[in-house]
């Protein structure tokens, strides 16, 4: 039976199976029976720094414009439970979790902005968070900002995190890097332990009878993981960061790939929410089938064997297959 207990960050996890950040966060009995079911960590979803900031100045016009309504309006505030002014809600709900469950719980931050970053991930690093997960997604729509000015952004951003904190830190990172490996060399420099390969955006459609843009939640499927594993067995070698894959797992083969491609821990979330905690039971006993069946002892001995620096025909992982597969099509 494969051994399936792993070092993720620095922290012991009973498997490399990790709930990764979702609304699931809300709901402590479901999270409960991850856990039970074989989680070895959770994430939390992500404070976002611009909806606190977006919170807080709706807040601050409430109170502006009844401010001078009468002289003695200027000595009326609201109570603080009546406008959370933070991050309050969320740093509560990390203890409970914190609390409440025997694994790591994982805060996830996504902010904009250096000094923003920091503030908060002292906030999460206090209120007891094992390790912080940052959220990189920054939409350039600006003509004069280059693919160099938000890379060097977003490295600050790491840099400026780490420096602030003592917990370990992880970056996920979305797929559109022109340079990945160097990018990702960047991260490493600025002081990150880890990877998590890659996000999900939910992208706006258009409803044509409304005439409208829509934005609805789709859960991943298998067809996304290809991307990851190929990001994972890419870097595989070349980077001191432990990676962690994150979409389209929804099987334990999908589980053991990302193992043999090069990553170390494996976020679910679009399986649990489909099925229930039950679906990290089934992956993880279809993953330790498998990989058992390979014979591997442990997930050490399984992990990178088909990275790009270790598989036999790790040409395929490169561009030139891909003439080769459409000329074969048929």
């Amino acid at each position: 039976m494969t051994d399936l207990t792993i070092q993720w960050l620095g922290l012991d996890l009973r498997s490399p199976l990790v709930v990764g950040a979702s609304p699931l966060t809300d709901d402590l009995d479901a999270l409960k029976a991850c856990v039970d079911a074989g989680a070895g960590a959770v994430v939390m979803h992500s404070l976002f720094e611009e909806q606190l900031v977006a919170e807080q100045m709706a807040a601050h016009h409430f109170i502006d414009s009844r401010i001078n309504m009468d002289a003695e309006a200027r000595s009326f505030f609201p109570e603080s439970e009546v406008f959370e002014m933070g991050s309050g809600s969320y740093l509560k709900r990390l203890e409970l979790l914190q609390s409440a469950l025997d694994v790591p719980v994982i805060a996830s931050l996504n902010g904009t902005s250096p000094g923003g970053w920091t503030q908060h991930a002292r906030e999460l690093e206090n209120a007891g968070a094992s390790a912080i997960e940052l959220n990189l997604y920054d939409l350039v729509t600006d003509l004069s900002d280059t693919a160099a000015t938000l890379e060097q952004r977003q490295t600050d951003v790491v840099r400026s995190v780490v420096e602030q904190v003592t917990i370990p830190v992880s970056v996920k990172l979305s797929p559109f890097y022109s340079a990945l490996p160097a990018f990702v060399a960047g991260v490493e420099a600025a002081g990150a332990r880890g990877l998590v390969l890659f996000n999900r955006f939910f992208q706006p459609d258009m409803n044509l009878d409304e005439l409208e843009l829509s934005r609805e939640v789709v859960l991943s499927t298998n067809a996304e993981l290809p991307l990851r594993l190929h990001g994972v067995a890419m870097l595989y070698g070349r980077t001191g960061l432990e990676m962690a894959v994150s979409g389209g797992v929804h099987s334990g083969d999908d589980a053991a790939k990302a193992i043999l491609s090069g990553a170390t821990a494996v976020q679910v979330v679009s399986a649990l929410l489909a099925e229930g905690p039950k679906a990290l039971a089934r992956i993880t006993e279809e993953m330790t089938r498998r990989l058992s069946g390979m014979g591997y002892d442990s997930l050490a001995e399984a992990r990178g064997v088909l990275s790009m620096e270790n598989a036999p025909n790790a040409q395929t992982w490169e561009r030139l297959n891909y003439a080769r597969l459409l000329h074969g099509w048929r």
